[in-house]
Order: C-alpha cells, then sequence, then structure tokens
C-alpha cells in the first residue's frame, strides 16, 4: 500500500456494535442465499447491458439489501438525467446497490474488487472503473476515464472518502475525482447514507479495517431491524465552484457524527476503564485516615525510692 491511499481508524473491534436482537439461524442463511441468488440473475442480465430500463436496475439494487434484511428508505430531491457525478459517504458493502438504488451507475471501484466471488464478476460486466490506488500515475488517467464517461451522459459513483468508515465517523471527500466533472461541466449528486436499528445509528453493517466481506455479510443477515437511510441532497452544478477543493467541500454531507482527528484519537488512545464501584465511593466520599495511636517509650532507669 502507499503512502497516498486513503484510510480509516476504524476496525472492528473498536467500533462495531452489535445492537438490537438476532436472526435465527435457518433465516439468515435463507438471506445469504437470496442476495447470492439475485447478484447471479445480475451478472446473467448483465450483457443486456444499457436495453434494461433504470427503473429495473434500481428496483433489483433495493431487493438486494432487502434480501440481506435490511430495510430501505429512500428520501430527499429528484436526481437530474444526463451525465452526473453520484457521491455519497462510505460505510458497507451495502452503499454500492444502495447509491444505484438511487440511479444506475458505472462504480469507481477499487481493483482488488475484481478478484471478489460473484461481485467481481458483478462488478466487470456492469461496466465499473477500476484504479489501483498504489499506483500515483495512474490518478489522471482515471480521472479523463471518469470525465469521458460523463461527457458521454452517463452516471458515475464515488465514494470520495477512499476508504469505508464506521458510521460514527467520517472522513474527507478526496478532491481528485471532482476535476472529472469540472472536466466534464456536469453536475454533482451528493448523497448521505446511514444506518439504524430502532430510530439509533448502528455500526454493525460496517465493512472496515481488517474485516473480511464474509464476516461483514454475515453479520449484517445475522442482525435484525436493520434499516438504511438513503437521503438525496440537491445536485450541484459543477460551474459553480472555482475547483475541484471547492466542488468537494459542498459535495461533502454534513453529519452529526464525530469528525475523523477526535475519532481517531478516541480508537489510538481509549479510555481507561471504571474502577469498581466500591473504590468510585471511596474517591467521591473519602475517609478521615486514623493516625496509629502514639507509644510512649518506656525508661529503662529504675525509679528511685522516696526518701
Amino acid at each position: 500500500m502507499s503512502v497516498w491511499t486513503p484510510g480509516a481508524p476504524c476496525t472492528p473491534r473498536a467500533c462495531i456494535e452489535q445492537r438490537g436482537g438476532t436472526t435465527a439461524l435457518p433465516r439468515a442463511l435463507a438471506r445469504i442465499s437470496a442476495v447470492v441468488a439475485l447478484m447471479l440473475v445480475g451478472i446473467a442480465l448483465s450483457p443486456l447491458g444499457g436495453r434494461i430500463p433504470a427503473a429495473w436496475v434500481q428496483r433489483w439494487c433495493r431487493w438486494i439489501v432487502r434480501a440481506a434484511g435490511v430495510r430501505v428508505r429512500i428520501t430527499g430531491a429528484d436526481v437530474p438525467a444526463g451525465g452526473l457525478l453520484l457521491v455519497a459517504n462510505h460505510i458497507s458493502w451495502l452503499d454500492i446497490p444502495l447509491l444505484a438504488a438511487v440511479r444506475p451507475a458505472r462504480m469507481l471501484a477499487k481493483s482488488d474488487i475484481r478478484d471478489w466471488p460473484v461481485a467481481g464478476p458483478l462488478a466487470a460486466r456492469g461496466g465499473a472503473l477500476f484504479i489501483d490506488r498504489n499506483r500515483l500515475r495512474a490518478l489522471p488517467g482515471t480521472v479523463a476515464r471518469i470525465a469521458d464517461a460523463l461527457r458521454a451522459g452517463q452516471a458515475v459513483g464515488v465514494f470520495p472518502e477512499g476508504s469505508t468508515w464506521c458510521g460514527r465517523a467520517q472522513g474527507s471527500f478526496r478532491r481528485a475525482v471532482f476535476q472529472a466533472a469540472l472536466d466534464a461541466h456536469v453536475p454533482v449528486q451528493p448523497v448521505r447514507l446511514r444506518y439504524r436499528i430502532a430510530g439509533a445509528p448502528s455500526t454493525a453493517p460496517a465493512f472496515i479495517g481488517e474485516d473480511s466481506l464474509l464476516a461483514s455479510v454475515w453479520r449484517v443477515v445475522m442482525t435484525r431491524g436493520l434499516v438504511a437511510e438513503v437521503e438525496i441532497h440537491e445536485a450541484i452544478p459543477a460551474d459553480t465552484h472555482p475547483d475541484r477543493r471547492a466542488l468537494a467541500q459542498a459535495a461533502q454531507p454534513s453529519t452529526a457524527a464525530q469528525p475523523a482527528w477526535p475519532h481517531t484519537v478516541l480508537l489510538t488512545h481509549p479510555a481507561q476503564p471504571l474502577p469498581p464501584p466500591s473504590e468510585r465511593n471511596a474517591d467521591l466520599h473519602p475517609q478521615p485516615t486514623r493516625r496509629p495511636p502514639k507509644h510512649r517509650p518506656r525508661s529503662t532507669e529504675a525509679t528511685a525510692p522516696h526518701p
């Protein structure tokens, strides 16, 4: 991995909290089977390409998420037609079908995804634009390919953070891909993704750190009551911002999550565990210290008799 590759401090051990109930084993296995079956259907139909209506693709993407046991709520603005750069924060492997449910798009993906079972062939046949993040020199060529796709009237989906975060915090949007929107003179469509259980934020779907894809999928299908919230913000005309830095800042969805730097500090220097209640009470109500009694030394001299 090169020094410029984006990363996140999140790890499964530090960030993932298992809230809510768990699903019965037979149902979890049925969910995995349904997800795989739907993805195989997508691979089989992928040669049809653009001949498949966009509404069917969007419905199929929502079915994948729903098959994993996650309800989907999409709210917000209408998405424009024509060339469009779709950008969203990145938490989970579920983000990919959720972003495509907003509008079918060619996804920008790291080259490692080619080797993923089922998902790799599906991404390749779906027209994904792969990038080797270990080669800095390949970045200008990737930006040029994105711009060409945008000029052709296609939508391109990107996760500009460059890495997945747990959802309690998020990274900054990297500005390189926004140059493609400026070059092609197309709008940017920001999308905010959240995951909740009973209204509270959940990190269970996060695919972070050393987590394996299989472990993340299993955790999702075993979790009960997950809801994916997709909030579509107003599209941003690229020409209204002077450069890619300003465009990236405008597209970054606001969030109440922890900023990146305190989240990093908390994970790097975790708080010390609290002492037992008895010790905490002793600290709050200190008892007076009792001094040991003073013992006068006995005289070793004989007492003289009174005259």
